[in-house]
C-alpha cells in the first residue's frame, strides 16, 4: 500500500465525486468516473465521461471561486502549441467536501517517463511552449510562480536543514542568488513543467497539465525544465532552441536546486516514489556540471 504523500490529506474517492456531481452538476452525473493515477501532489483527478476531467485538491483547497486557472486558461490555452485542459465548471464547497473544485475538458496522452521518449525532441517541444508563453501580453496577468528567487531564500534554507544529501547544494544556491534578477517585463509561464505533467502521444508531447502555479514573472521558473529533461545533452538543446541570456539560466539553476531538495526533504521512495526519483535525477545533473 501507497503511503500518504501529506499527514493531512482528505480521503477522496469516486463515490465523494459522484454525490458531488448529483449534488451539483446532475446532468454529468451519469458519467463514467474513474480516479487517474499515479495521483498529483496536490489534486486528485478523475476522468469524466469520455470528454472531462474532475480536480479536487485533496489538502488546502482554493477557500475563493475563480481560481487563475479558472479565469486565464481559457483566454491562453488556444495561444500555444501544446493542448491543455480548460475549465468549464467549478463547484463549490459543501458539508461532504470544503473547498472549490473544477471539471476540465480532457486532454487526450499519457505521463510518461522522459525515458520513453525523445529528449531532444522533447527539449525542442518544451523550448517552444515556454516561448510562445513568455510571447503572451501578459497585461493584467497574476503573479504566478516567477518571484524574485530572493524571495525563496528562506523556505529554501527551511528544507535545506531538512535535507540529507550533497551539502554542494548549498554553494548552487548561492550562486544562483547572486546572479541578476529579472529586470524586463513579468512573462506568462507554467510554473510546474515537471514530466509528470507532460501528456505524450506517439513518443511526442503533445499537452501539459496542471496550471496550478500559472502567473506572470520571472521566466526562470519555467527555464529550469532544462534541467527536468535528465541529460546534459537535452539540457543543452533547450538552451539552443529557446536562447537564454547567462542571468535567466542562472536563476533557472537555483530553481531546479531548490524544487529539489524540498522534495527529496518532504517526499520519500514510498510514499511518491515517482517524484522522489525525478527530482534526485535533477539534482545529480546540476551536481555534475
Amino acid at each position: 500500500m501507497v503511503e500518504k504523500m501529506h499527514v493531512d490529506e482528505m480521503e477522496i474517492d469516486e463515490a465523494l465525486v459522484r454525490r458531488l456531481l448529483v449534488a451539483q452538476f446532475p446532468h454529468w452525473a451519469e458519467l463514467s468516473l474513474r480516479r487517474i493515477e499515479p495521483a498529483g501532489t496536490v489534486n486528485a483527478i478523475f476522468r469524466l465521461g469520455d470528454d472531462y476531467s474532475v480536480r479536487l485538491a485533496r489538502r488546502e483547497g482554493p477557500a475563493a471561486p475563480g481560481s487563475r486557472e479558472f479565469i486565464w486558461l481559457p483566454k491562453l490555452a488556444p495561444l500555444v502549441p501544446l493542448e491543455t485542459p480548460v475549465p468549464i465548471a467549478q463547484g463549490h464547497p459543501n458539508s461532504e467536501y470544503p473547498w472549490f473544485w473544477e471539471i476540465h475538458t480532457w486532454v487526450e496522452g499519457e505521463t510518461v517517463p522522459i525515458e520513453e521518449i525523445d529528449a531532444i525532441q522533447a527539449a525542442r517541444d518544451l523550448a517552444q511552449f515556454v516561448g510562445a508563453l513568455q510571447q503572451l501580453n501578459s497585461s493584467g496577468g497574476p503573479q504566478g510562480r516567477g518571484i524574485p528567487l530572493a524571495q525563496r531564500d528562506e523556505e529554501f534554507r527551511y528544507w535545506l536543514t531538512r535535507f540529507d544529501g550533497d551539502p554542494a547544494v548549498a554553494a548552487v544556491w548561492e550562486s544562483a542568488l547572486a546572479a541578476p534578477p529579472w529586470n524586463g517585463p513579468p512573462v506568462w509561464h507554467h510554473g510546474d513543467l515537471d514530466a509528470r505533467n507532460w501528456l505524450v502521444r506517439n513518443e511526442r508531447i503533445t499537452g501539459v497539465i496542471d496550471w496550478g502555479t500559472m502567473g506572470i514573472g520571472d521566466p526562470a521558473c519555467d527555464v529550469m525544465v532544462a534541467w527536468k529533461l535528465h541529460s546534459p545533452a537535452a539540457r543543452d538543446a533547450f538552451r539552443e532552441y529557446l536562447p537564454t541570456d547567462n542571468a535567466t539560466w542562472a536563476r533557472a539553476r537555483g530553481w531546479v536546486v531548490s524544487q529539489a531538495v524540498a522534495i527529496l526533504a518532504y517526499y520519500t521512495p514510498e510514499n511518491n516514489p515517482i517524484l522522489y526519483h525525478e527530482a534526485k535525477s535533477w539534482l545529480d545533473l546540476v551536481l555534475s556540471e
